[in-house]
């Protein structure tokens, strides 16, 4: 695969099921331990089905961005504008597939995402035990912030194993994520 044969662009309702069946897999994949088995194994296939349906229904104050190739949704990004006061747009989904991962998928959805917020900051929170994406965040110049517990999908504190936690990465110029578009799409 090469980077032209990679196609971005913007989701629409059409996308839902398709965003929906990636998003679950990399939950699959990478919160086993901070949600609950039986969440991730019986449950979030259909959460994330309603949650995707409604948000690419509505898209009011959101950018959700694709990454395909070969006519197969490989990667996602998905920022909610103006989330904070002081942090910025929320990154509030950002996800590529496993066997996709260490290809540069998800640097150019992060600076893609970046591009969509003027004159803000841009973050997202990422789980304590990822540790293999602190270090991608972190390799792109985010800064580490504060360490709280992660909110239980839909409210539902059965859904999460304890109290996991997930800290904070931030980015007050984005634009040091967005400098790399060009290099990315040359």
């Amino acid at each position: 695969m090469t980077d032209s044969e990679v196609r971005f662009r913007v989701a629409g309702a059409d996308d839902a099921a398709a965003v929906a069946e990636l998003h679950s897999d990399s939950w699959q994949r990478h919160y086993r331990g901070a949600y609950a088995d039986a969440f991730l194994d019986d449950e979030s296939p259909e959460y994330l089905g309603a949650l995707w349906a409604k948000r690419l229904a509505a898209r009011e104050g959101t950018v959700t961005t694709l990454a395909e190739y070969d006519g197969r949704l490989i990667g996602l990004a998905h920022v909610m504008l103006g989330a904070d006061p002081q942090y910025g747009a929320l990154v509030d989904n950002l996800h590529v597939r496993a066997p996709l991962k260490r290809q540069g998928i998800g640097s150019k959805l992060l600076a893609r995402a970046a591009a969509t917020v003027q004159d803000t900051g841009i973050y997202l929170w990422v789980l304590e035990q990822n540790t293999a994406a602190q270090a991608f965040y972190a390799a792109r110049g985010g800064i580490r912030g504060e360490r709280t517990n992660v909110p239980p999908p839909g409210g539902e504190p059965r859904r999460l194993n304890g109290q996991p936690a997930c800290f904070r990465y931030y980015w007050p110029e984005p634009a040091t994520l967005t400098a790399s578009i060009s290099a990315y799409d040359a």
